[in-house]
C-alpha cells in the first residue's frame, strides 16, 4: 500500500558535533554545534554577522556552540579561570585572520534571560565581539574596551540590532 506525502520533506539537521563547513572567495567558515541545536544561530546568520564584523577581510575562522561543561574545560585550561564563559576567542597566526570563536549557549540563554534581550541579538554581540578579537582588539583597558564597545555598537546597529551595553 502506497501513502501519499502531504508534507514536503524537510532537510534533515547535522548532528550535534557535527560540522556546517563552507569556503568562500575571502576564507572559510566552519560552524560546529556541540550543544542541543534548537535555539541556536543557523550557519547563514553567523556568516552575515561574521562578513558584517570583518568586511573584506580573509578569514579562517570555526565557530564552536558549546554547552557548560566544554566552556568550563576550556575557560580553566586557557585562561585558569574555573567557570563557564559566554565566549572565548582563540587567535591563530598565518595569512589573514584564522581561530575559533567558542560560544557557551547554555550562559549566553541564562545571560539574555536576565539581561531581557533577545536571545539572537545576545549571539550576534558574542560573534561579533569574537571576531573583533581576531581582529587584534582588545578590552583590557579602558581605553581600548571603549574603542572595542564603539566598534561592537556600530557592526550591531548595521545587523538591526540594539545597543548590547544598553542594560549595563
Amino acid at each position: 500500500m502506497r501513502t501519499k506525502r502531504t508534507k514536503r520533506a524537510r532537510r534533515p539537521r547535522a548532528p550535534t558535533g557535527v560540522a556546517d563547513d563552507e569556503r568562500g572567495a575571502r576564507g572559510a567558515l566552519a560552524v560546529q554545534y556541540a550543544a542541543p541545536r534548537a535555539g541556536l544561530p543557523a550557519r547563514a546568520s553567523v556568516a552575515n554577522w561574521l562578513a558584517q564584523a570583518l568586511p573584506g577581510r580573509r578569514t579562517q575562522i570555526t565557530v564552536r556552540f558549546v554547552g557548560g561543561a566544554e566552556a568550563r574545560r576550556l575557560n580553566r585550561d586557557y585562561r585558569g579561570r574555573d567557570y563557564a564563559t559566554n565566549v572565548l576567542t582563540f587567535a591563530y597566526g598565518g595569512p589573514g585572520l584564522a581561530g575559533d570563536i567558542v560560544l557557551c549557549a547554555p550562559v549566553i540563554a541564562r545571560e539574555s534571560r536576565q539581561r531581557a534581550l533577545p536571545v539572537r541579538a545576545h549571539f550576534a554581540h558574542l560573534v561579533v565581539h569574537g571576531a573583533l578579537h581576531l581582529a587584534g582588539h582588545d578590552h583590557e583597558r579602558g581605553r581600548d574596551a571603549a574603542i572595542m564597545e564603539a566598534a561592537e555598537r556600530r557592526i550591531l546597529a548595521r545587523l538591526g540590532f540594539g545597543d548590547p551595553y544598553r542594560s549595563r
